[in-house]
């Protein structure tokens, strides 16, 4: 039946969805289109503070008409002066005419007031948070901003609860909150206690943390004893995620075309996948029920007749490039993104169903992708895959990471992580993923730094019956984690405190019995002696 009034693109209203538990909620959602199938209404929405990949098309009869919201006008750019056809010019041009104004006038006389227009300030835009996932959850904590390295350990002892979006995952998914001393979300800022004076500095990174054993059983504390000026206070690091990566999506193109899936099944070897995002295959496939891919090449097909035609002309029996890992049935492949440009841009392709912040590049030449796979009597199927610059001016050892949903949830996320670290010590480098990161890749990544850095801290031994001691810039070699996200994980789980004007690490026995059991569900992991790779000089253009 028609609906009573028109809703039409833009609308606002809550729409009927099923949550975790099977029951039934009706979140607020934005119609984002219409269309007509066999004489039935279907209407695309987005369900507002959720992820995108829950958008589905929706029948009329889920859709609560008496709270229908209609769209806002949008107010026409306001005119400068009131004058028809003049519109307000940048500030930087504004600035430019009162600068100009400003020499002409006090040459002739000094009665002019200063122009205004020194003051200007730049038109600041407000970060669109990320959209967060279903709300019943319980939140993860929010992650700290990483300080610049003036305030490094300053933000570090008083972790405040900073204006950062609290990501909400999937009930199924990894929680952290096992690492941490209580699963509280939000942490408290300690006041400083008055009469008391600290260095802005204090425990720098190449400052020693010696290690107390407690008699408690399994108890240790790390000291950080505050230091001479520090050298690091050079490093910038930044207080916010980068949004200039080469592979982050500026956001400018985004339409109502692109923020819309338009894959509706991907069938994948003998796996079926349901999208979750926009992804730019030919128009002409986006109308078809399944789109079919070869699981060795990637190669796209209409039918399913076509797919079987291709694969008994596909030599292919795992990705093409150099197999650089392998380990029981798991094997790694490295493949230039210049020598294997089909690839490459058929990979980039299934992966942009999956991953929403990144945008796509057909120059896939400055880039290696890393593929994991799973062998069996058929051949090796590919299970995620990492790619990374070939040169990369801010020590990114990952531009996009995709474990494939029939895969996610077994361990595969950590384990192509603990394999792009590897690939960074083998370099001898420290490397960090390129910002923003995913929600499931963001709690991916603290929960490998989280048990990584444990892993180092529980393992020191007392030395000729001192305690044992070691630096930030020891922890970021160890692991080439990049010092900035050893901090930032530190803060996160809340293990520095001050005490007896010294910073110290406390490691409680629930931070150490999580750990323990998180560590014994971890049986996947990288063996360092089956890994055959040499790295390349990109910079010498003859390798590309």
């Amino acid at each position: 039946p028609a609906p009573p009034v028109d809703v039409v693109e833009g609308c606002r209203l809550p729409v009927l969805r099923k949550n975790q538990e099977h029951e039934d909620e009706w979140p607020l959602a934005e119609i984002l289109s219409v269309k007509e199938v066999s004489s039935r209404k279907l209407y695309y929405v987005h369900y507002i503070d959720f992820n995108k990949r829950l958008d589905e098309w929706v029948t009329l009869d889920r859709l609560d008409l008496k709270k229908l919201q209609f769209p806002k006008k949008e107010a026409k750019t306001p005119t400068k002066n009131g004058l028809p056809g003049s519109r307000p010019s940048s500030p930087e041009r504004e600035v430019r005419k009162s600068l100009d104004l400003n020499v002409q006038t006090t040459t002739t006389t000094t009665a002019t007031a200063p122009s205004r227009g020194k003051t200007l300030p730049a038109p600041k835009r407000k970060a669109e948070p990320p959209a967060p996932l279903a709300p019943q959850v319980s939140p993860a904590p929010p992650v700290p901003s990483l300080p610049s390295s003036a305030e490094a350990s300053q933000a570090a002892v008083y972790p405040a609860a900073r204006e950062s979006t609290t990501f909400k995952s999937r009930e199924d998914h990894e929680q952290l909150t096992s690492l941490t001393t209580n699963g509280t979300a939000a942490r408290r800022l300690i006041p400083p206690q008055p009469g008391r004076k600290r260095k802005a500095n204090c425990g720098g990174t190449d400052e020693m943390i010696k290690v107390l054993q407690y008699n408690k059983p399994q108890s240790a504390s790390v000291f950080l004893p505050p230091p001479e000026d520090s050298q690091d206070s050079s490093d910038g690091i930044p207080t916010a995620p980068r949004m200039t990566g080469s592979l982050v999506s500026d956001r400018s193109h985004d339409d109502i075309v692109t923020r819309m899936k338009n894959i509706e099944c991907i069938e994948l070897g003998r796996h079926r996948l349901k999208p979750w995002y926009f992804s730019p295959y030919p128009q002409e496939l986006t109308s078809l029920p399944i789109l079919y891919l070869c699981e060795f090449c990637l190669k796209y097909v209409k039918s399913l007749k076509c797919l079987q035609r291709h694969l008994t002309k596909c030599n292919l029996r795992h990705p093409p490039g150099n197999e650089i890992y392998r380990k029981g049935t798991i094997s790694f492949f490295e493949i230039d993104g210049r020598k294997n440009k089909t690839y490459s841009q058929n990979l980039c392709l299934i992966a942009k169903c999956f991953l929403d912040h990144k945008t796509l590049y057909y120059d896939t030449d400055p880039f290696l992708f890393y593929v994991m796979t799973e062998y069996d009597s058929k051949g090796f199927h590919i299970v995620g895959y990492f790619s990374k610059e070939k040169e990369s001016t801010e020590d990114y050892n990952v531009a996009c990471i995709l474990t494939l949903p029939p895969y996610q949830r077994r361990g595969y996320g950590k384990l192509l992580i603990e394999f792009s670290y590897e690939l960074s010590k083998v370099e001898g480098k420290t490397g960090t993923p390129e910002k923003p990161l995913s929600d499931l890749g963001l709690l991916s990544y603290r929960s490998y730094w989280s048990q990584t850095i444990l892993e180092i801290l529980m393992d020191l031994k007392p030395d000729n019956g001192e305690r044992p001691q070691i630096t930030i810039n020891e922890i970021s070699e160890i692991t080439s984690v990049k010092k900035e996200d050893v901090i930032s994980t530190l803060q996160y789980l809340n293990l520095i405190n001050y005490y007896k004007g010294q910073y110290i690490l406390t490691l409680s026995e629930e931070i150490v019995d999580g750990h323990e059991k998180a560590m014994q569900k971890r049986h996947l992991r990288i063996d360092p002696k089956c890994l055959h790779f040499t790295p390349k000089d990109w910079s010498k253009r003859g390798k590309w």
